[in-house]
């Protein structure tokens, strides 16, 4: 495949869509990384045991029977096959870690591709937290202010209740 312009030889959509959020963190399915890379899964797996210390427990996990489980409801239709062991995921970390290990061209040029993916959700998660931050604002604000209207809607009855009431002069009610 040839590159684009931008450098992407990957639609990032099709990146994009095979990042996971699992235990609080992005992860990309070792199946789907090796796809991307143009390897067999196998393959791929086989490089990171040989360089095994390259990726400790926060650059790659493998999922829980659980996380399996949530993970392929996500689905319309099961693409595991007969998968024996549960997929190895790789957060960015570890992401970053398998250029080390796979030299391939491709492999170099995806890798890229995919650490710029990385940094723009990077971006993206902070601007929302800024707007979620701003968001609680706006929510206390208002919370405060209905406060004051009700205190005004009280003051405003009260006063509409003392003007129905008949005056009266030194004592006597008018007539």
């Amino acid at each position: 495949m040839k590159s684009t312009s931008t450098g992407s030889i990957i639609p990032e959509e099709k990146i994009m869509d095979k990042i996971y959020f699992i235990r609080g963190q992005k992860v990309m399915l070792d199946k789907d990384l090796a796809e991307l890379y143009g390897v067999e899964t196998k393959r791929l797996n086989e490089q990171v045991r040989r360089n095994i210390e390259r990726f400790p427990e926060d650059f790659m996990f493998q999922l829980t029977e659980e996380e399996m489980q949530n993970l392929m409801s996500q689905f319309a239709t099961s693409s595991w096959g007969g998968t024996r062991k549960f997929p190895v995921v790789f957060t960015e970390y570890g992401v970053l870690m398998l250029s080390s290990v796979l030299n391939s061209h491709r492999a170099i040029q995806v890798n890229i591709q995919i650490m710029r993916i990385y940094a723009r959700l990077r971006t993206l998660l902070l601007t929302h937290k800024d707007i979620l931050l701003k968001l609680e604002q706006m929510e206390k604000q208002i919370i405060e202010n209905r406060e004051d209207i009700s205190h005004i809607f009280a003051a405003l009855k009260k006063l509409v209740q003392q003007s129905n009431e008949p005056r009266t002069k030194i004592g006597y009610k008018l007539p």
